[in-house]
């Protein structure tokens, strides 16, 4: 399975879903697709890094804390991203996260901006394990 995702029919907010063979490249997945609701991806410039961490023993409030991270720095530092890179480690019954997303501030002039996320929501989200791999549903408050 190739990772990806695609957006789904909504009639106020963004739903999307995302695929991938494991979790790391799921939660990529889901951070590209919550980065192209706000902003053309091929636009951005890869300028600045950053690294996200995080710890849950729950893999859906995992993936919910680092989508809220992304927002979180798209409004507290203007960033935006369109690659990352993660790595996921489940020890005991703990997932950890670490990832580097790369990316660069929001130049109006320069980045065709779509619409601003207000807040990931848990409307909907879930994630789960299939036969294939992994599949996230989000959607997100615009």
């Amino acid at each position: 399975m190739n990772p990806s995702y695609k957006f789904l029919e909504h009639t106020a907010d963004a739903l999307f879903l995302a695929e991938a063979e494991n979790l790391a490249e799921l939660f990529e997945q889901c951070a590209l697709a919550t980065e192209e609701v706000m902003i053309n991806l091929s636009e951005i410039e890869q300028k600045e890094n950053i690294t996200i961490t995080g710890k849950n023993k729950n893999v859906e409030h995992l993936l919910f804390d680092f989508l809220d991270d992304l927002v979180f720095h798209k409004d507290s530092d203007q960033l935006i991203f369109n690659k990352f890179e993660c790595n996921i480690e489940k020890n005991n019954e703990l997932y950890q996260l670490k990832c580097v997303a790369h990316g660069e501030k929001i130049n109006p002039e320069k980045h065709e901006q779509k619409v601003d996320i207000k807040a990931i929501t848990m409307h909907m989200f879930e994630v789960k394990k299939t036969d294939e791999g992994w599949e996230a549903k989000v959607l997100v408050d615009i």
